[in-house]
Parts: structure tokens; sequence; C-alpha cells
């Protein structure tokens, strides 16, 4: 918020943290990524050592790609970056689209059995 008889350029910065660049910004708008939903648990790795700036890529795209030179989920991502996760979901949409980042899913247990299956076996075993 600005007071009275401040300039405009005063009303993007905070006296703490810097400039303020509201997460919609960064996305341009966007809350969906174009490819990809991104688990919080879903595992990411940049592509390649270093990426030189593009057209379409912000600095957070370029901040993600060098912080995956490691592996990092999404949610250190957006811990490490201090961005809200829908944020980083449109980011890493978008640097999956151009190869830049390889994205694993974390497995589901849908196509696992039951407990009952190994319950089964368990009491089977036992009466062997």
């Amino acid at each position: 918020m600005t007071v009275q008889g401040e300039s405009s350029e005063h009303q993007w910065v905070d006296d703490h943290a810097g400039p303020v660049v509201r997460p919609y910004a960064m996305t341009r708008g966007r809350a969906r990524p174009v490819t990809g939903t991104f688990d919080l648990i879903s595992l990411v790795t940049a592509t390649r050592a270093e990426v030189t700036p593009e057209v379409g890529l912000g600095p957070e795209h370029l901040a993600i790609v060098g912080l995956c030179q490691r592996i990092q989920s999404v949610a250190e991502i957006a811990a490490h970056l201090d961005l809200p996760v829908g944020t980083i979901r449109v980011l890493l949409g978008d640097l999956a689209a151009r190869s830049l980042v390889q994205v694993r899913e974390p497995y589901t247990t849908a196509g696992l059995p039951d407990n009952s299956v190994f319950e089964a076996v368990i009491n089977g075993l036992r009466a062997l």
C-alpha cells in the first residue's frame, strides 16, 4: 500500500523483503501448469547443467533449474524459493514442456493388493 504523497515506485518495494512481485505475475496469470500435475513429493531433476535465459523464462525458472542440479521434491523447491506450491507447479510445467527438467511422480498404491491378501498369505504360512 502506498502512503499519500509517496511515489508509485515505492509501492512495489517492501523495506524488509525488497521488490515485491506477486506470484501470479511470475506465472503470467496462469493457475495451472501447461503439463503435469506435480505432487508435493514428486522428484525434480534438471536435464542440463546450465540454462541460458530464453524468451518466456524468468529468473524463477532459472533458479529452479539451478536448484534442481540435485534432486529436489516440489515441496523443497517451494520452500527454497519461498514461493507458493501452486506457482512452483506452473513454473515446473513450463520447464517440463521445454525438457529442462525431468519430473518423477511418486508411485501409487492403486495397483498393490490390499492388506487382506497379505494377511491371508501370513495365515497360510502359519498353517504350514
